[in-house]
């Protein structure tokens, strides 16, 4: 009797056939059949190859906003807030590693899950507030590359307009390798950020002691509990999910390499971490003592007191890293945008595909990023209202990728066996709770200028944990319920590193409890208000 022969491999199901053949990364090739690969050398050959998705999607989120950001934390508050960014290398790490598994295993962008998993309001719904968040945001990133240029004395109406046309032909080159290797430029130009680091002149304890003691420079009050805010929403940002799921697929990346990525996006996390840190020193020990400490006017005006302070050579560093920080953010969020348009409309939405086999998809990134340019060219333009509402869009919108996240993670149809383990679902519960937290302080604030934020923030964190032990309690009880009935291991009859999901229309639609119904239409509700209130507000103050 002949032994059985092994079980073919399943093919990934694709909305686009551009998403399937070889791996063609930045530096180097993975053949479409590969199996994997053994030895240091081979290993890191393949890492070369694959390298890429999460640690564009995290630089890029270190955009011209966050440079701003983190510059105004060191200026205004010392060292004293770098434990925030410790605290978010677990989040970035949990969300983004659901993110890997779910391009790798679905094939299928995120916003194309959402629409079919949750209906098409969830879709609709995740792909406007994208576009109208991303549109704004890639508005602040010009303006990030008109004050940095403007440090050299470029006029804005020379900078803007290059830099919009060098965004744009970089991606519709039809190459993804070429891409990729366009925006490993940027990813080495925060490089710069080192010397800089240096000239500041650092204290490595007075450093140490920022990371380890949690405190605030000058105590808690409501602007320090906002900007704390504002570091989690520069950081940990909507659109990442979108990009970095959809990147995934377009570099056709599988479950075999899974591996692989996870290690690019864990390598990204420590890499946005540290160049924000490094951002936060520079401005603390710069301006410590000085006239400029606790007086952060905008990232342009940072460039100029550095130039004060330390010397032109300081300045100059600090304006190209605000223009390289503001390219590729412009560079990732646009596409990210792209992508998700055609998740929706199911277009062809590849870099594989030249302009004429994927035209809506690039008239699309060509739309968002020479609309934002010409706004911030508009004399008069009110910018400052845009930057914060930027700021308080992504802190509304914060929970609510993540709640989508922790969903589709543990749906059997769609992830199989790499769905999460109970660890991660706690771990991710936690994080759900704390942005859900974050955001309705930052709403609290819009609706009602003068609450007293520490005290709100203390409330609610009594509120969340009182919250999280229920939950706790009553997931552990379902769980130790279901062992109950069935200890029986499930066949999924391919090994964990060949399981795809199947072919969207052959899965069946969640079956949602009361309890998830409630509230799901909860958090609908939220959002909907939310949004519609801080539109009224923006409105009101770009009237007035």
């Amino acid at each position: 009797m002949g032994s059985t022969p092994p079980t073919p491999p399943r093919e990934r199901f694709v909305l686009d056939p551009a998403h399937v053949g070889d791996i063609r990364g930045a530096f180097g090739t993975i053949s479409q059949h590969e199996e994997g690969r053994r030895g240091l050398r081979a290993r890191t050959l393949a890492m070369l190859a694959i390298i890429g998705p999460g640690l564009i999607v995290m630089v890029g989120d270190n955009d011209a906003g966050g440079v701003a950001t983190y510059s105004q934390a060191g200026q205004n508050y010392g060292t004293s807030l770098l434990w925030v960014l410790l605290l978010l290398i677990p989040v970035l790490v949990v969300n983004q590693e659901m993110v890997v598994r779910l391009g790798a295993v679905t094939g299928v962008g995120h916003a194309r899950l959402i629409n079919e998993r949750f209906g098409r309001f969830w879709g609709w719904f995740s792909v406007g507030d994208l576009f109208l968040l991303n549109f704004l945001t890639i508005v602040t990133e010009f303006i990030g590359v008109s004050l940095s240029l403007g440090y050299f004395g470029v006029s804005p109406y020379v900078a803007v307009p290059i830099a919009a046309i060098a965004l744009i032909a970089i991606t519709v080159s039809g190459s993804f390798r070429f891409w990729e290797r366009s925006m490993f430029i940027f990813v080495f130009a925060n490089v710069l950020v080192v010397p800089l680091f240096f000239l500041s002149k650092p204290s490595g304890s007075q450093i140490a002691h920022g990371f380890l003691v949690p405190g605030i420079q000058g105590g808690a009050s409501s602007t320090s509990v906002l900007l704390i805010i504002a570091i989690v929403g520069t950081t940990v940002a909507p659109w990442q999910p979108f990009f970095q799921q959809s990147n995934v697929i377009d570099k056709r990346i599988t479950p075999r390499w899974i591996n692989y990525e996870r290690l690019d996006t864990w390598i990204g996390a420590v890499v946005v971490v540290v160049g924000a840190a490094a951002l936060i020193c520079v401005s603390a020990f710069a301006f410590q003592g000085t006239s400029y400490a606790g007086q952060f006017l905008n990232a342009g005006a940072t460039a100029g007191a550095l130039k004060a302070v330390l010397g032109p050579t300081a300045g100059a560093f600090f304006a190209l890293v605000l223009l390289n920080a503001s390219l590729i953010g412009a560079g990732a969020l646009t596409l990210s945008t792209s992508y998700a348009f055609g998740d929706v409309f199911g277009t062809s939405s590849s870099l594989h595909r030249s302009v004429r086999e994927a035209k809506a998809f690039y008239a699309i990134f060509g739309a968002l990023i020479l609309g934002a340019a010409a706004i911030v060219l508009i004399p008069g333009a009110p910018l400052g209202v845009i930057t914060e509402a930027v700021q308080a869009l992504a802190g509304v919108l914060l929970p609510s990728a993540t709640v989508f996240l922790l969903l589709l993670c543990n749906e059997r149809e769609v992830l199989g066996p790499w769905r999460n383990g109970p660890w991660l679902n706690a771990l991710a519960t936690l994080i759900v709770g704390i942005l859900l937290l974050l955001s309705l302080i930052l709403m609290a604030t819009t609706v009602f200028p003068s609450i007293n934020v520490p005290q709100f923030a203390l409330y609610g964190g009594i509120v969340l944990l009182v919250a999280l032990a229920v939950f706790g309690v009553a997931a552990l009880r379902s769980r130790r319920q279901a062992a109950g009935v069935s200890s029986v291991d499930e066949d999924w009859g391919v090994p964990r590193e060949q399981w795809t999901m199947p072919p969207l229309a052959l899965l069946a639609r969640p079956t949602w409890s009361t309890s998830r119904k409630v509230a799901m239409l909860t958090l609908r509700i939220y959002l909907v208000v939310s949004v519609v209130i801080l539109i009224v507000k923006a409105v009101q103050l770009g009237g007035g």
